[in-house]
This record gives structure tokens, sequence and C-alpha cells, in this order.
């Protein structure tokens, strides 16, 4: 492992939100405007549909594609929804309760 590697085993989501600040590199970076909403929100959509893109290939190819490829584009995409959580003023520790109590209240109305 690297040097880096190590500094970052078992990074909590908040140190990770804090580390990836540095790589803001964006119109209205930091500022909570409509522009950086709109950026990040563009550019979530954009990182999901290159994991939607790498299993339509292994669909068509036949292929799995290995798993630090998927690791790659997930953590892209996990970088968008750290983005979004703090312009909006929640922690990824708030949106999985946020989830859980959704998908609890949904599982009792039988609409999962």
């Amino acid at each position: 492992m690297t040097q880096l590697e190590l500094e970052l085993v078992r990074m909590t989501h908040d140190q990770y939100a804090e580390a990836i600040k540095s790589f803001c590199i964006y119109p209205d970076a930091g500022c909570k405007t409509d522009v950086e909403k709109a950026y990040l929100s563009l550019g979530l959509a954009s990182e999901a549909g290159e994991v939607a893109s790498l299993m339509k290939k292994e669909m068509r190819d036949g292929v799995e594609y290995d798993g630090e490829k998927w690791l790659s584009e997930i953590g892209d995409c996990l970088w968008y929804i750290t983005r979004l959580l703090d312009v909006y003023g929640y922690t990824m520790e708030d949106a999985m309760l946020h989830n859980v109590a959704k998908l609890h209240d949904r599982k009792q109305r039988n609409k999962l």
C-alpha cells in the first residue's frame, strides 16, 4: 500500500467529505448557489450513466469488468453525492437514516 492508501484506511464519511474539498474546482464551488447545485446534479447523472454503461457493456459483451473499474465509477458517484449533501447541509449519515426510515415506511405499507 502507498502512504496515501495507509492514511485512508478506515476513512469515515466525514473524513472523506473533508478530504475531497480540495478537489472542488468547478463553477461556484463551495458557494451553495443554484449553479453549484446544477453542476453537481449534472455530474452525478453523468457518473451514474457511466455505471450504467459498464453494466450495458457487460451484458453486450458477456464479460465482467474487474471490480476496480466498478469501484472507480461508483467512487465518482460518491464524490458528487457527498458534495451535494454538503451543499444542502446534510451528511451521508443523514441520508442513510432518512432512506432507511423511508424504506421502513414503504415496507409497512406494502409499497416496496
